[in-house]
């Protein structure tokens, strides 16, 4: 299922061959969750106004949608064990845009709830079986790839925000908005193709039998605290700001998405330069660079006039945090290079956790309207992660030698980037 390029494992052709058609697929299910998860956030007040629901009721249902991604990934797991990644990846797919159909169609709330959890079991697959494919690629190239798929994520995230505030300015209502994202999303997923990539000869231990040991847990942890953080940012920014410019800096129902778009464009851009940062400074002085970027951004977000200023500091938000969750995520997929996918579902907690008290919190005090509250807390925790960036010195000072290490038996090292990995989400 996963691969590296081992001592025995004649390369495979990066152009034009199965390894290249491999990272577009890869790179398309990225997309195509972002713009699933675009389109979810961007219509949060829409969908609120034609349900009728109240600010703690959406911020209930952001929570349940959550607590079934964390489930969903479990789920994704087992799927990925027995019927391999990219077959997983595509269905979750195609079941995410189902669920955006049933969002937008919903006839009451009850339906709509169930719909919220369809899509968040959804997501939980899609992360855990594109992060186990993303980890085959990358391991096979050789090199860090890793930010590539990231920004395709991002880059979809921003379509798909444009898309519902062009949609919104013309009048369209919620269920034609969600219905034109559902369209998208199941395009890209039916583009998807399986390009075989072989394993080389003394893989390891095969996922299903992969244990993971205390000491690796304890290596674990900084990551997943770094990826906890991370994601409470981004799950804040991601989920409420669309509400916050729209109920607390009075923007109209098609420019409150620009804020979204605005803070995934940011990750674009620092996603689309990071690898060569990381190779010029290390991801030390990365991490504490975007963590005090992040931090800044956030405070300015919270202290924001209008929404023009909110608007840019969301874009300065996600450029701070763009290179936070690449980073640590590959770290962590390094920790068992045979089997990422074991890691990652257990890196996935913090994911979740961070998604959790991200958008509950905020959205609790949104709903008491104290949402600069809400993004003046995530500014301080960023402002923390400026500590944890000595945890990634190890596994800098390992990639910067070229070698990554190998589970027992592969025989060799393989060439590595410094952030070479696995990614998410």
């Amino acid at each position: 299922m996963t691969a590296s390029v081992g001592a025995t494992a004649p390369p495979l052709p990066v152009r034009g061959g199965p390894l290249a058609g491999a990272r577009r697929g890869t790179a398309t299910v990225f997309a195509a969750q972002g713009a699933a998860v675009a389109a979810v956030s961007t219509t949060v007040p829409a969908v609120e106004s034609r349900l009728g629901l109240s600010s703690l009721a959406m911020t209930a249902l952001t929570i349940a949608l959550t607590l079934a991604a964390g489930t969903g990934s479990f789920a994704g797991l087992a799927a990925v064990r027995r019927s391999g990644p990219v077959t997983v990846m595509r269905a979750a797919v195609l079941t995410a845009a189902a669920a955006l159909l049933a969002v937008a169609w919903a006839p009451g709330r009850v339906a709509a709830s169930a719909a919220y959890v369809l899509f968040g079991l959804a997501l939980g697959a899609i992360d855990v079986s594109v992060n186990t494919r993303a980890a085959t690629v990358e391991r096979h190239y050789g090199r860090s790839i890793l930010s590539s798929f990231y920004a395709a994520w991002s880059a979809a995230g921003v379509a798909a925000a444009l898309l519902t505030a062009g949609v919104s300015r013309l009048g369209w209502p919620v269920q034609y908005v969600l219905t034109a994202h559902a369209a998208v999303v199941a395009v890209l997923a039916l583009t998807v193709r399986t390009q075989g990539l072989v394993a080389p000869h003394g893989e390891g231990p095969a996922p299903a039998q992969e244990i993971l040991g205390r000491r690796v847990w304890a290596r674990l942890v900084p990551f997943g605290v770094v990826l906890l953080v991370a994601y409470v940012v981004d799950s804040t920014v991601s989920a409420w700001s669309t509400v916050y410019l729209h109920q607390t800096l009075a923007a109209s129902l098609a420019a409150a998405p620009l804020a979204y778009a605005a803070y995934q464009a940011g990750t674009v851009t620092g996603r689309a330069g990071a690898d060569h940062l990381v190779r010029r400074v290390g991801p030390v002085a990365v991490v504490r660079a975007a963590a005090l970027l992040a931090a800044a951004a956030l405070g300015a977000l919270a202290a924001a006039r209008s929404w023009p200023y909110a608007v840019v500091a969301a874009g300065c938000a996600g450029l701070g945090v763009a290179a936070l969750t690449p980073l640590c995520v590959a770290a962590a997929g390094r920790l068992r290079p045979g089997a990422p996918e074991t890691v990652l579902a257990r890196l996935n907690v913090f994911n979740y956790v961070g998604v959790l008290v991200g958008a509950g919190a905020s959205g609790g005090l949104g709903a008491t309207g104290h949402f600069r509250i809400a993004y003046a807390i995530p500014a301080a925790l960023a402002l923390a992660l400026v500590t944890t960036a000595r945890f990634f010195r190890t596994d800098g000072a390992r990639a910067s030698a070229g070698v990554d290490t190998m589970p027992a038996g592969t025989g060799s090292p393989i060439p590595s980037a410094r952030t070479g990995g696995p990614c998410r989400p």
